[in-house]
């Protein structure tokens, strides 16, 4: 310790230090640094040159603030007259659960940046459904810290290498580094906790299901806001914290990639090259929208010379592929507009939505509850020109084997 620390100070610390001797000395160093300032601090409100006494006044005896110390940090009381080799025979008889912790959190903070950055890529909630592969192991790991605390994994070899680099690295780099990234915690918990709220937003703003996810967000929003500032005195938290950041960090870098996607889909949808049906981008379902001009084509009619509407024709461009695009159809329990398919059979049926009031008028301002309807009738009627009659021989005939319905359509029935 630096001999600039006034004397009480030193000797203190040198006594809290003692009364930790049982952990690990990385540990103990950390706890330290941390309650040197608040030490200094009280040293500077008792005037110069306290006593050593002033300090245990204000602060109470050196072994119970390192008790306190204990408990904030989640270790495990200090066992009475035993020495550090029973404390090391605990610390290996529970390598198994301290390892299983610690690569758990590592597999956790790994599948939580993966699946957050898939959901950010595809905006879509289907992807968030592996974190349920993951939350058993989370919670073992979670599980044994709150029990035995963090001291055990801090023995652990690979944890002890770790520390070993980022203090080499620190101390390569006279610590500028870490020193500043250190200074922006308070502001990456606040970061966290509003990417958690946007990404729930827009996730129920595309799909509606997606509103019994908010929640979850908010929740995890408020934890790591609460939990982030408290890392330095219970570790334990690191297992809270952890896990939200990196799916915080995964569904930025899938949101940045989203965001990259869409305005290269877009200046290239905009340039020259723009063949027959090509789409400018999918639909939610990731299948082809069709388009004429610059609007979106969600259904189509067709009329024979007569002006007859035909029904159950499928559509394919020249090269013989289907023209398929999602069909949609009434969720009758909820009255909700929902995917039943792809094909291309044409015309759909055409899905009405909308409120009605208890008299069953619809869409007018009274309306309490929502309605969905499918009409199968044309809504509308077509003049077809009449043209020079086209005879006959002209009209090239199409062999009745070389368009076939693709497997996947739906057959008509008749």
């Amino acid at each position: 310790m630096s001999t600039q620390n006034p004397t009480a100070v030193r000797v203190y610390l040198a006594r809290v230090r003692s009364a930790l001797a049982d952990l690990p000395e990385s540990e103990v160093e950390e706890i330290l640094e941390d309650v040197r300032p608040h030490l200094a601090e009280m040293e500077a409100e008792l005037g110069d040159n306290p006593k050593v006494d002033a300090l245990i006044e204000r602060l109470g005896s050196p072994e119970g603030y390192a008790a306190e110390l204990r408990a904030s940090g989640g270790y495990p009381p200090r066992p009475a007259d035993s020495g550090d080799k029973t404390s090391l025979l605990k610390v290996k008889t529970g390598i198994g659960g301290a390892r299983f912790a610690f690569w758990g959190l590592v597999f956790s903070m790994g599948g939580f940046a993966l699946f957050g950055f898939a959901a950010a890529v595809w905006v879509r909630v289907e992807p968030l459904l592996g974190l349920l592969f993951i939350a058993p192991v989370l919670a073992i790991s979670v599980a044994y810290v709150v029990r035995r605390g963090v001291a055990p994994i801090t023995e652990l070899p690979e944890v002890v290498k770790l520390r070993e680099i980022v203090k080499s690295f620190q101390s390569n780099r006279n610590g500028k580094g870490l020193t500043y990234f250190r200074a922006l915690k308070p502001a990456w918990w606040v970061l966290c906790a509003a990417v958690l709220v946007v990404f729930g937003l827009l996730l129920m703003l595309r799909d509606t299901e997606a509103v019994l996810l908010l929640p979850l967000m908010l929740l995890a929003a408020v934890a790591v806001v609460w939990a982030g500032p408290k890392l330095k005195t219970d570790r334990r938290l690191l297992w809270l914290a952890v896990p939200i950041s990196a799916f915080v960090i995964g569904s930025m870098l899938g949101g940045a990639g989203a965001a990259v996607d869409l305005i290269a889909k877009r200046s290239y949808g905009g340039s020259s090259y723009n063949s027959g049906y090509t789409p400018n981008y999918n639909d939610n379902y990731g299948n082809p929208q069709l388009m004429y001009g610059s609007q979106d084509v969600e259904n189509i009619y067709a009329f024979d010379a007569e002006g007859k509407p035909l029904t159950e024709i499928y559509l394919y461009d020249e090269n013989g592929r289907p023209l398929s695009t999602t069909r949609y159809a009434c969720e009758k329990s909820t009255g909700e507009k929902r995917r039943v398919g792809d094909d291309n059979r044409y015309p759909r049926p055409l899905v009405e939505r909308g409120v009605q009031d208890g008299q069953g008028s619809r869409n007018g301002y009274n309306g309490s509850r929502g309605y969905c309807e499918e009409r199968a009738d044309i809504p509308f009627s077509a003049a077809i020109p009449k043209g020079a009659p086209v005879p006959p021989s002209a009209t090239p005939q199409a062999p009745p084997s070389s368009v076939t319905p693709p497997s996947g359509s739906t057959q008509p029935t008749r």
